[in-house]
């Protein structure tokens, strides 16, 4: 049963990569290796900036 409950835990970690939901999880990773002591976003203030930041810079998005 593990077997099949770590094959869907990578998949689900998969999925959220692949999706950007693990976005907010990798800022803050990075801030603790590299800004330790420095305020960090919140989950909200996160997601409105990567809006924002998509909205000047809209790239290769089709919309």
């Amino acid at each position: 049963m593990s077997n099949a409950r770590d094959v869907a835990r990578r998949f689900w970690k998969g999925l959220r990569g692949v999706m950007g939901a693990d976005a907010y999880d990798r800022y803050l990773a990075h801030h603790q290796r590299h800004h330790p002591g420095e305020p960090v976003m919140t989950a909200r203030e996160f997601w409105r900036d990567k809006a924002d930041e998509q909205d000047r810079n809209p790239g290769a998005r089709c919309c």
